[in-house]
């Protein structure tokens, strides 16, 4: 078992454990369903793997608006005076996994040679005309 992974969502990097919860930036994942971040690092029981294959399961738990921001400027002696906010939009995620064996993609569709494909093109024409 890994204790930690580190990952990446938003352009931010984020060390994370199993059942931790943490706000990242908006993720286009719908309410209750489950993605896997990119994962750079798995490390634990003295162990460290920079290329692993090793994968990150996160559940999304809901969206939130950040605090509120305030934005002021003031030039002195001018009456100028601008004042604005602003409010982050992020995910509420909880880790539900770490380390479980990454799902093996299954092969491209195999290519046809070229000679299978110039016979089909051809009794295509002669069926044609």
């Amino acid at each position: 078992m890994t204790d930690y992974a580190i990952i990446s969502l938003g352009g931010k990097q984020y060390r994370v454990r199993e059942g931790e919860k943490l706000l990242v930036d908006r993720v286009k994942t719908d309410e209750g369903k489950t993605f896997h971040p990119d994962i750079l690092f798995v490390g634990g029981d003295g162990k460290a793997d920079f290329k692993p294959k090793a994968q990150v399961t996160a559940k999304v738990v809901g969206h939130v608006l950040g605090e509120k921001i305030r934005i002021g400027k003031y030039k002195a002696k001018k009456g100028y005076r601008r004042h604005t906010g602003y409010r982050s939009k992020l995910t509420q995620i909880e880790i539900t996994s770490i380390g479980a064996k990454a799902a093996a993609r299954k092969p491209a569709a195999e290519k046809k040679p070229a000679a299978e494909k110039k016979a089909a093109a051809s009794t295509t024409k002669k069926a044609e005309s």
